[in-house]
């Protein structure tokens, strides 16, 4: 590492700098003047496909086609070179790409034709926004799998539940951490329904130029034919920009997503606390600079405060970038560019779960301790029968023995014996322990929704 490094302002291009490479690829600056190369590129070749063929020739199409879909790094920083001058990032943009076509003047006068800066800038995030959807689905249905092969490992360990902090119905490890999973597994659904849209109208969205040039076309149905090619919707009615109502929806659905991870990393963290899971030793790792025998929780811990930085971003994008004075404000430019801190740090999350997950082991023997005389917990289906008795005081007849107090087996035959009458509700309360009292945690932590 090299001293620049050191100085970085934000920890996602220093110290985690190599848990972001997905992130980076996809909302870098190299990435945001690749996908406007890309924006260029395409409508250009839309343009002359639909009004001057004359012009695209093999090695002009050839050219272009290039340019929409993988621009080298040298026009990205050339594209950098010329802003230095123009102090506009799309102009530079357009100017760098002129240059692609030095000596045909015809060309170069069409690059941009009909767009504002606006057009490219929702082109060019909607196909970013694209490309991160695709990403973080893998990502994230990586995350769930792991979840789910703990899941099905323990799910038939019996375990003491908590509500409120306090020991309830039984339940399994198996079947708790299958919550999460299928909380996830839900998120990913609607993420895969979500479309994503750019506008493509000019300067106000009103297709000005467009008709005045060319009034017998259909401007609206291709402008969707040329978006289309990119797999994006278009926003048919629009002020200047995009009014980022679908990056909303995005950002609140990454924010339900960051939350179960949260609540996910509490769970962990707390079971990790109670000893019902032991981590696995990872051989040079400190745990702390003064006691030489812990054992940190510190991927949850990491993964909780970076989960929360994300959400935070989320939450001001989506809160921010449906408003924009009139027809258009520049407050949005610098927000937009936050996109991929707020997707750098759920990556970093991701990673640090990833990570954690895989050092968990549950200490099968501490857990069962905990439950195994616990045979107060045995008050819900004591009650539960009595009430199938006909006992319309049979809560509280259980709650005057039960509330606040432990039963241990002894003591919980002698209630049973002395309150239930029916023979067969007896037999099956008798034969009743803790530990098998789970109803149907064990197929729970298997069932899923996907």
């Amino acid at each position: 590492m090299d001293e620049s490094q050191l100085r970085n302002l934000s920890p996602l291009d220093g110290r985690y700098r190599d848990k972001t490479n997905v992130t980076r690829e996809i909302f870098s600056e190299h990435a945001l003047i690749i996908a406007r190369i890309k924006s260029e590129a395409s409508w250009l070749e839309f343009f002359l496909e639909n009004f001057r063929k004359d012009l695209l020739t093999k090695d002009v199409k050839e050219k272009l086609n290039q340019l929409s879909k993988s621009p080298s790094s040298s026009i990205a920083i050339r594209t950098k070179e010329i802003e230095q001058t123009t102090n506009h990032d799309v102009k530079a943009v357009e100017l760098a790409l002129a240059e692609e076509f030095d000596g045909n003047e015809e060309l170069q006068s069409l690059i941009h034709i009909f767009l504002t800066s606006e057009d490219v800038n929702s082109l060019s995030y909607a196909m970013m926004l694209q490309s991160a959807l695709g990403s973080f689905q893998k990502l994230l249905i990586s995350l769930t799998k792991n979840i789910q092969n703990k899941s099905d490992k323990f799910s038939d360990l019996a375990m003491l539940a908590r509500t409120h902090g306090q020991p309830a119905t039984p339940t399994t490890l198996g079947k708790e951490l299958n919550v999460f999973n299928q909380r996830l597994r839900n998120e990913l659904k609607k993420l895969k329904k979500q479309k994503v849209y750019a506008k493509w109208g000019g300067a106000t969205a009103n297709y000005n130029p467009h008709l005045l040039a060319f009034p017998e076309m259909d401007w609206l149905d291709l402008s969707k034919s040329f978006l289309a090619k990119q797999e994006i919707a278009l926003t048919s009615v629009s002020t200047q920009i995009e009014p980022h109502d679908y990056m909303a929806d995005i950002f609140q659905n990454f924010v339900r997503i960051n939350n179960i991870l949260i609540d996910f990393s509490h769970d962990i963290w707390t079971y990790i606390s109670q000893d019902y899971f032991k981590l696995k030793l990872v051989e040079n790792e400190v745990g702390s600079s003064t006691m030489p025998h812990k054992v940190n929780p510190i991927d949850f811990e990491n993964a909780e405060g970076n989960l929360g930085l994300s959400t935070a971003i989320f939450n001001h994008l989506a809160d921010k970038l449906t408003k924009s004075r009139l027809q258009r404000d520049l407050s949005d430019s610098t927000v937009l560019r936050n996109i991929g801190s707020a997707f750098g740090y759920l990556e970093i999350a991701i990673t640090s779960l990833e990570k954690g997950i895989q050092k968990l082991d549950a200490n099968v023997d501490k857990i069962a301790s905990d439950l195994s005389e616990r045979y107060e917990l045995l008050a819900e289906p004591l009650q539960s029968f009595l009430r199938l008795e006909g006992k319309k005081d049979a809560y509280d007849l259980v709650k005057k023995i039960t509330r606040g107090k432990t039963l241990t087996r002894k003591s919980y035959i002698e209630v049973v014996e002395k309150l239930i009458d029916n023979k067969k509700y007896k037999k099956t309360l008798l034969q009743l322990k803790p530990e098998s009292y789970l109803g149907l945690a064990k197929n729970l932590a298997k069932k899923g929704d996907i």
